[in-house]
């Protein structure tokens, strides 16, 4: 009988440094439904057929480490007309560190970068967010 994959071991290839990531989420796509009736139609009802394909802005979370501050960097090099894109890769991996699937995201930039909640009552990891959008990804199975 199969079984599902793990979600917890993976790997993500950003064009930065290779630092781990604590999550990765977003790796969505959706088709647009497009309606259409004409007026002579029989049927009372409209047709419906597949329009643009739509993907999600992927999100990125990690802890941060003094002197590491490439997130920051990359947003900041993001300007109106010309943001510094960067293919990332999401790789699911297995126990000996090979990937089972992939995920290619093509002309990635940041447009967003969230700092940690800072809480004195709480123990815990400072954890930095990214989102960043694309124009679209594959998805590879090993």
């Amino acid at each position: 009988m199969n079984q599902p994959l793990a979600g917890y071991h993976f790997m993500v290839e950003w064009g930065g440094a290779r630092g781990g990531f604590t999550e990765v989420s977003g790796l969505d796509v959706e088709t647009d439904v497009m309606e259409y009736r004409e007026g002579s139609d029989r049927d009372f009802n409209a047709r419906k057929f597949p329009g643009m394909r739509k993907v999600s802005n992927v999100v990125l979370k990690r802890g941060i480490f003094q002197g590491d501050n490439e997130f920051f960097e990359w947003l900041n090099a993001t300007r109106m007309a010309s943001p510094e894109r960067r293919d990332l890769i999401v790789s699911l991996l297995n126990e000996e560190h090979e990937p089972l699937v992939v995920w290619k995201l093509r002309s990635a930039w940041p447009v967003k970068l969230s700092g940690p909640a800072l809480n004195a009552l709480r123990s815990g990891f400072a954890i930095e967010t990214l989102e960043v959008a694309h124009e679209g990804f594959v998805v590879e199975h090993g």
